[in-house]
Order: structure tokens, then sequence, then C-alpha cells
């Protein structure tokens, strides 16, 4: 195999990823709405893929820049822990294959055995039932095979993803987590299908391998399942999100339900309704809100009702798009910062959230988080921003950290210390602990240290019906998800937010900080503190606007 056919596998497998993203989304453990391993994998992946695809357009391709290209580009774009694994892999099997003008079987056998000894370093407690199993059940298969002395290619290939295949199956074995969701490693999914996208081009079949030339930047604009942009251009079929609970005064069977449904079909789309003993949640996208209601009026009394104009927020969504690109022109525009000894940078995603890091000074802020992880390259570039000798970086996610440590490893003319933060409130708590006449390594060490007391959790809801935790939960529930598992389900958010809180707290705990997301009103939120404040009345109680999306509530208890 050439660079030339090398080239085309690879981007076969890249577009077989992409084809797939959604469907590796929805392997997700946690039923939640920002499940992101597909979309990670796919930006990682498709980063590489523009660099080579720009290499066969100038026809200028060998094995040593070919390898280039997929190492480089992946490293860079690299996005959550899945991406910046896949992108290890990717680096150790280039440096195994780069020297060779062709690869052979017995190459590509210590190719495979270098990505998977890169990839596996690259993590710091690398875990069994992972993207990383089943590399290496493929890297023990092709070196079994290439020992025999197999020499078809082909078949080799075959033999490879059959038993990767096989490993892959046994990961919900490995992970109890995955057994009780019952779904497979979703990064190990991934892997799969970049494999056989480029088995299947290695076959001779037709594949499209034009690629978007659009930057990938625009795919990563998406937030709560769609690109912004495209969501601001689209014309809104229904302009009234309703959302209500039936206290049902009558049985509600399955052919109740039923018809129900169809009935909202008729009038709207977008519709989840969730029937429980007493109650039915209801969500649906309407011209007429008043259909809705007087239909459920038939079943019962009306609790929680809420409707708000889609298309007044789709005006504003794109009057706040226009703000941001003249916010960019304006940075773009500005000196540049004076040279200082300790600088910070923090992942946040929020309007209130970013404006409360700025005030505790924080240098550059990152947009992303849970609902899309920033890049490698956004990393570098956020750190090209800031003029400091020293850089503190706060991931504020444990999906992100990864991808800051990668950063960290390519600066080279600055020290960059990456505390691991795993949530907004732990990134919070460490930039307030900073102490300016402590060392660096005193400082990271405080921090490091404070951060481990904080306990977080967040409020959101359920895509699809799952038992996990021991807790049944159904499409349009709210959960409370805690440092470890989820907390609290139910339909109200009020309820699961502070069942959630109860299950956080514990005899030392002295401070509750609550932060409201975009769609949560102002005397909703204050209900709430006023809850934790009569329930809990020896803490201090502090509630600030997050204005964060997806997620109603992040709450963190210390």
């Amino acid at each position: 195999m050439d660079a030339g056919m090398l080239a085309k596998l690879f981007l076969a497998g890249a577009k077989n990823l992409e084809n797939k993203k959604e469907w590796i989304n929805e392997l997700n453990v946690f039923p939640v709405p920002d499940g992101d391993t597909g979309t990670n994998m796919t930006l990682t992946i498709m980063s590489a893929a523009r660099e080579v695809a720009s290499l066969n357009d100038t026809g200028d391709i060998d094995m040593r820049s070919l390898c280039k290209a997929i190492s480089s580009g992946s490293l860079r774009g690299a996005r959550g822990n899945s991406g910046v694994i896949l992108s290890q892999l990717f680096r150790g099997f280039t440096k195994g294959v780069k020297e060779y003008d062709e690869i052979s079987i017995p190459i590509v056998a210590a190719a495979f055995e270098k990505a998977v000894e890169t990839a596996y370093k690259a993590v710091m407690k690398p875990k069994e039932g992972t993207i990383l199993t089943v590399a290496k059940g493929a890297a023990i298969k092709a070196r079994e095979l290439a020992d025999s002395g197999m020499e078809d290619l082909g078949d080799f290939m075959a033999q490879i993803i059959a038993r990767a295949d096989e490993v892959l199956e046994q990961t919900p074995e490995m992970l109890p987590v995955l057994k009780q969701a019952g779904v497979v490693d979703s990064g190990g999914q991934g892997l799969m299908q970049v494999l056989k996208g480029a088995y299947d081009a290695f076959l001779g079949k037709e594949i499209d391998l034009t690629l978007d030339k659009t930057d990938v930047s625009h795919m990563a604009g998406r937030i709560s399942g769609g690109n912004l942009e495209a969501q601001a251009g689209a014309e809104i079929k229904f302009g009234y999100c309703t959302e209500f609970i039936i206290m049902l005064n009558k049985v509600f069977n399955i052919k109740m339900e039923m018809d129900f449904k169809a009935y909202l079909e008729s009038i709207g789309d977008s519709i989840v309704v969730v029937a429980d003993e007493d109650v039915v949640k209801v969500h649906v996208h309407t011209n007429d809100p008043g259909l809705a209601i007087q239909k459920a009026l038939k079943y019962g009394a009306l609790s929680n009702m809420k409707i708000d104009n889609m298309r007044l927020e789709h005006q504003e969504k794109l009057f706040m798009m226009s703000q941001k690109e003249e916010k960019v022109e304006e940075t773009a525009e500005q000196p540049p910062q004076p040279k200082k000894d300790v600088g910070f940078i923090a992942v946040s995603v929020g309007d209130g959230i970013n404006e409360i890091f700025k005030g505790l000074g924080v240098d550059h802020i990152i947009e992303g988080g849970q609902t899309m992880n920033p890049s490698t390259e956004d990393m570098l570039n956020a750190i090209d921003h800031v003029n400091a000798d020293t850089i503190f970086i706060l991931p504020n996610n444990k999906n992100i950290i990864l991808a800051a440590n990668q950063a960290q490893s390519l600066v080279r003319d600055k020290k960059i210390v990456v505390i691991p933060t795993k949530t907004v409130p732990q990134g919070i708590t460490a930039v307030i602990n900073y102490v300016p006449d402590l060392s660096v390594e005193e400082n990271e060490a405080a921090m490091i240290e404070k951060i481990a007391n904080v306990s977080t959790g967040q409020v959101t809801y359920a895509v699809r019906d799952t038992s996990i935790d021991g807790k049944d939960i159904k499409q349009g529930d709210f959960m409370g998800i805690g440092d470890k598992g989820i907390l609290s389900v139910g339909i109200a958010i009020s309820e699961v937010t502070m069942q959630m809180i109860d299950e956080m707290m514990s005899a030392e705990r002295e401070l509750i900080s609550i932060y409201y997301g975009s769609e949560i009103q102002e005397e909703d939120a204050e209900s709430l503190r006023a809850q934790v404040e009569s329930k809990y009345p020896e803490c201090d109680i502090e509630l600030q606007y997050g204005g964060q999306p997806i997620y109603y509530y992040i709450v963190s208890a210390e």
C-alpha cells in the first residue's frame, strides 16, 4: 500500500465516521441532550482529513507528508477525551509508517502497536472497556496475523475488524455503567466506523471522498442539537414552544395517549408526551397553543404552563449572532496586551458565567463546555492571545482536560499549567483561591486541593428512555446529575433540583452556589433559593445568573 492508497482509506474512514456521528452520539451512557462523542471524534478526524485532501488537490503526496497531515491535523483539531485519544492513535500509527514509501502487513502491525502505546501514554488513568481496549484488541490481532506470515492485506484488514468488533461487544462486561445503560462504548464504536470505512474503500466500494470546504467551526457552532447559524437562518414552521403538565382526573390509557399524540402531531411538531400514573408532561411546538391546552383539559387540570414565542427568540438569536461578530471584529482590532507574569484561560458557556470569570480576573474565555468541547487548536489560539509567562488553564469539564493537556505539550515559549477542573464551580473556586504572592507550584497545589472539596450537580432533561444508577428515566424527564452519576429524576425542575441538592449535601458543607440557565426565569430561581435557604439555614446561599444553555441549574456545595 502506497501513500495514495493510505490517503484514500483515511478519507473514507473519516467520511464513514462523519455519516455515523449522530448514531454514536446516541450511545452516550447518560441520556443527556448533549451527548457528543460522535461529534468530537468527527471534528477531530475532519481537521486531519482537510489537510490530507489539500495534499491530494496538489498531487504532491508521499508517506511523510501524508503522516504529517494526519498527525498534525488531528492533534490540533482534537476535541473531547474521545477525540484526543483518536488523535493519539493516529499520531502513533503515523510514527510507525512515515519512513516507508510502501507499507506491508508487518509494518502495519507494528504501527498498530505504536498507536496503542502512544494513546495509553496520553491518558493518566487508562480505563478498560473504552476506545483504548478496542484499539488494543485490533493491535493484538494485527500482530498475531503478521507473525503467522499472512500476506493478503484484504484478509488481514477483515480479520482485524472482526476481532475489534468482538472486543467492542465485550465493553459492557468491562464497564458496568455501559451494561446498565445497555450500550457499547461510544468511542470504541467511533473507531470501528473509521476502520470499516477504510476497509470499504480498500474493497473498491464507491465512496464520495469530497469534503465540505467550510471551516470546521461551522460544525463546532452546534449547541443543543443544531448549528446556530442554520437555526437562525431556518424558517420556523411552528412558532410557540408550549409545555405543561396535566394533573389527570381519569385513567390515561395507551389508546388515549396515542390519540392525544396524534392530535398534537396534527397541530405541531417536536412532540414529547410522558405519561405517569397521575400526571402527563407535554411539550409541543405549535402555532396555536390554545388548541393543545383545550385538548389537554379533557384529561385533567393543568399546571407548570410555559409558552415561548420562538420567532421572537429567532430574531434575538440573529441579533446576538451579529453582536458576536462585531465583538470578534472589535477584539481583533484591540492592541496587544501588556506582558504579565501570570494569566488565566477558562472554558465557559453562558454570558453570566463568562462575566463571573472575567470579574475574577480571567484573561481569556474559550466559549465551549459540555455543549461543545473546544479543540486543542482553540486552546493554542487562546494561549497565543494571553501575553503572560505562565498561564493557568481551567478546562471546567472532565471531557476537555485531555485537550488542554495536549495543548500544554505543544507549547514551548510559555509555562502552561492545567488545573484539572471538571465543572464550572470548580473553575470558579480555583481562580478565587489563586494567591499572587505564592509561587506557581504552590498555587497549583492549593487550587487542586480546593477544587477537591467542591461537589457539583447539574439539571437537564432526558432525550431517551433508559434505566441507570437505579433510576428509571423517561424521555422528557428532568435529571439532576452529580459528579458520579444521576442523583434525581422527575417531572418538575424545582423538585428535581432540590432532591439533587439533598443528595449533594453533607455536614461539612457551608456554601451552596446556584447558577441558573438561559431558560430559567429569575423569579423561579429566587423561589428555588428560598427553598434552599429554608432547608439549609446554616449554609450561605449564593444565587447568580449563569445563562448556560441546556442545563437549567448548575449547583455547587462546598
